[in-house]
C-alpha cells in the first residue's frame, strides 16, 4: 500500500489532584478552550472537551508519531501553568495519572455526546463510579489501592 491512513482517536480522562472541585463553572469554558489549544500545540485535533468541577474528558485525534504519555504531560503541565497564572489558582494541579481509551469510528458520535453531557451525567453518577465503569467495560485490570 503506497500511503498510510489512520483513525487514531482517544477519550482521555483526568481529574484534579485529590479530586478537589477546583474547576468552577464560571471558568470551565475558558479552561476547556485552553486544553483544546494545548492539544493543537501538540499537533493533535481536539474534537470535544467537557467535564465538571473535578475532572475533564477530551476526545482527541492524534498522529501515528505521537506518544500518548508525552501529549498528556504537555496538556496537563501547560494547562496547570495557565490556571495558576490566568485564573489565579496557585494550588491547582492535575492528578498524576489518567485514563486513555481508544475510540472506534463507529463510537465516535456516542463518545462525543457523552462528553458534551457531562454535567447532566454527573447528576446521577459520581466521577469514581463513572471511572470504574470505564475500566471494567474496557477490560482493564486495576488495583483498588492505586485508583484514588
Amino acid at each position: 500500500m503506497p500511503s498510510t491512513h489512520l483513525s487514531l482517536h482517544y477519550h482521555l480522562i483526568f481529574s484534579t489532584k485529590g479530586r478537589i472541585p477546583m474547576i468552577e463553572k464560571t471558568c470551565r469554558d475558558r479552561l476547556h478552550a485552553f486544553l483544546g489549544g494545548e492539544v493543537r500545540t501538540c499537533g493533535g485535533v481536539a474534537q470535544c472537551i467537557g467535564g465538571t468541577n473535578d475532572h475533564v474528558h477530551l476526545l482527541i485525534g492524534l498522529r501515528a508519531t505521537h506518544r500518548l504519555c508525552d501529549v498528556l504531560e504537555d496538556i496537563k503541565s501547560g494547562s496547570s501553568k495557565w490556571v495558576h497564572e490566568e485564573l489565579g489558582k496557585p494550588k491547582f494541579a492535575w492528578q498524576e495519572g489518567y485514563g486513555a481509551f481508544t475510540v472506534s469510528a463507529s463510537q465516535f458520535g456516542n463518545v462525543k455526546r457523552y462528553i458534551e453531557r457531562q454535567e447532566e451525567h454527573h447528576r446521577r453518577k459520581t466521577f469514581q463510579e463513572e471511572y470504574l465503569e470505564f475500566l471494567k467495560q474496557s477490560g482493564i485490570e486495576f488495583d483498588d489501592r492505586y485508583l484514588w
